[in-house]
């Protein structure tokens, strides 16, 4: 996560404490490995958050052997009784069962790409373990060297997560005006309530139409010289803190504050005066998100999309998605359409909600064949 300053610098926070971490890439480039038909994600899990952003639960299991670990849940004879009898111990809210303080755009996005692949990665966090692959690091490459084009980046050491979301809300403030200016900014922020719960991310870029128009951009890598399928498409226009008001900033944070030219001292001045400029900076608002697909291997540009927003379909989806954390509905798993997906996917064995579908498909053959 980065800050754009006048002179064309960007923060970096660099945490001694480990409690809260930035993306160096968007929301959406996490998920380039599944988009490029693989069906991996991260693992969000204790209200830790690693370097890309999402949740992570670390509960001993990175030391196990993944291939290890694969191997043993695909021996499993009852793959629905083991993790129904898991699931009925404690009957809880999600958000709560998994220790969420609040979700990240990441999130909601694996829920689009598979709902049910993601609650096994919250269950078995050693499965499927996902470190930065040469894929993802090549992405991140892509990413960094669109974001030096803008701005410099410069590593600010954070002691509390107070200060790390100091920066994050120092970013704010400093690409309001560059945005108002008729610039352009990269990394942007973005932090609202959805029904009851807290969601964070990162916009890829933000820019202006030649039409003048306020534009959302995210940069998709590709790890083959194709563009996605529309069922990939789908999850690309997707994309409670505990915090303390009163906690004072530390040095180097308090430092490139005072170097914006701005007075604050805690926690909670720097955010009223967030909140203060966002009410009162008048950006238009944006109608229309520009999709654009590159090439890991060489850069070259696959092709654009642009897509309107649509509110009301994306409100009514998110509402679907919320809906689960909440604990209002079961969780759920990809349909006919995409079971393509599944062959990626190392928990298929275990999958209660495969093993589902396809006794009810056998049910429905023989109640034909009956017929």
């Amino acid at each position: 996560m980065s800050v754009t300053e006048g002179s064309g610098e960007v923060y970096r926070p660099i945490s001694t404490t480990d409690e809260e971490g930035f993306s160096d890439i968007s929301d959406s480039e996490l998920l380039s490995l599944q988009d490029d038909n693989l069906g991996n994600t991260l693992h969000p899990g204790e209200g830790r958050t690693n370097s890309h952003g999402l949740c992570t639960n670390e509960v001993g299991t990175s030391a196990l052997n993944q291939e290890e670990v694969k191997k043993s849940i695909g021996k499993l004879k009852d793959p629905g009784g083991i993790l129904q009898r898991k699931r009925k111990q404690v009957v809880q809210k999600p958000l709560d069962k998994f220790r969420m303080k609040y979700l990240w755009v990441t999130n909601l996005c694996s829920q689009t790409w598979c709902e049910q692949q993601m609650v096994y990665e919250f269950e078995f966090p050693g499965v499927e373990k996902q470190e930065k692959t040469e894929a993802m690091n090549a992405g991140a490459s892509i990413h960094l060297a669109r974001e030096l084009e803008v701005h410099d980046v410069v590593s600010v050491s954070t002691q509390t997560r107070e200060d790390s979301w100091a920066i994050k809300f120092l970013n704010v403030l400093a690409m309001i005006p560059v945005l108002q200016s008729g610039g352009h900014v990269r990394e942007f922020p973005v932090f609202r309530e959805l029904d009851g719960i807290f969601v964070v991310g990162v916009i890829d870029e933000l820019g202006y139409s030649s039409k003048g128009e306020l534009e959302l951009r995210e940069l998709k890598t590709r790890t083959t010289p194709s563009l996605p399928r529309s069922s990939q498409k789908s999850s690309h226009t997707f994309q409670h803190l505990q915090l303390r008001l009163d906690q004072v900033l530390g040095v180097q944070v308090k430092e490139h504050i005072e170097r914006a030219g701005l007075t604050v001292s805690t926690f909670g001045d720097l955010l009223e005066l967030t909140c203060l400029n966002l009410a009162f900076s008048e950006l238009p608002v944006i109608d229309c998100i520009k999709l654009e697909y590159c090439y890991q291997a060489d850069g070259t540009l696959l092709g654009c999309e642009t897509v309107t927003f649509d509110e009301k379909n994306v409100m009514e989806h998110l509402k679907f998605c919320l809906s689960y954390w909440k604990g209002q509905r079961e969780v759920r798993g990809v349909d006919i359409e995409e079971a393509w997906k599944c062959s990626h996917c190392s928990f298929s064995n275990v999958c209660e909600w495969r093993t589902k579908k396809s006794e009810d498909a056998l049910v429905k053959c023989h109640t034909k064949k009956a017929k």
